[in-house]
């Protein structure tokens, strides 16, 4: 674990920041705004545990959290540093883990007749949020990989965490009463 005295270090005035394995690069390369769309997308998450989820997803939330954080360490090591550095990442058991958790929650939902907007409670809107950036950092994860390699579950994970994160706002309105909001194709 790191152990962090003071936050700032005035290494990035530069405008570089330092990869986990050391390497200085641009704040604007795209490893970076890579990892830093899935921070971003952390914090939304935390915005949504904080709106006072349903318990079973404030849980399941809490666990994402912390793969997110594997998955920025994962991208913040470069593939070639991994073996003299070894990180924590996500794995196949991760993305099983969403997977099922779509599964379970589906099991109580009524299916997709319509497209959905975003919307409902105040929770499950956070959630949609949580999911368009979920969305952006797959985007960005894949023009990365087209670059640099990048940890082989990585885009896979970011791929069913937005489906997770739509499954789970339709749960939140769901489980508030509240219905989803339809898409009216004729507005």
């Amino acid at each position: 674990m790191p152990r962090i005295t003071r936050v700032y270090t005035r290494t990035g005035d530069d405008g570089t920041t330092a990869l986990g394995g050391g390497q200085r690069v641009p704040k604007d390369s795209i490893r970076i705004e890579t990892y830093g769309t899935v921070d971003e997308l952390s914090s939304e998450i935390g915005a949504a545990i904080a709106q006072g989820l349903h318990p079973r997803l404030s849980e399941a939330l809490a666990r994402i959290q912390n793969e997110l954080f594997n998955v920025g360490s994962d991208l913040c090591i470069l593939e070639e540093d991994k073996e003299k550095m070894p990180v924590p990442g996500v794995e196949a058991r991760h993305v099983e883990a969403l997977e099922r958790m779509m599964d379970e929650l589906s099991q109580e939902l009524s299916p997709l007749e319509n497209f959905i907007l975003p919307g409902g409670s105040p929770g499950a809107a956070q959630l949609h949020v949580a999911r368009t950036v979920c969305r952006r950092a797959e985007r960005l994860a894949v023009s990365l990989s087209r670059e640099e390699a990048v940890g082989p579950f990585v885009i896979r994970y970011l791929n069913r965490l937005s489906d997770t994160l739509f499954v789970m706002a339709r749960y939140e309105n769901l489980k508030r009463g509240i219905p989803d909001v339809l898409w009216n194709s004729r507005a």
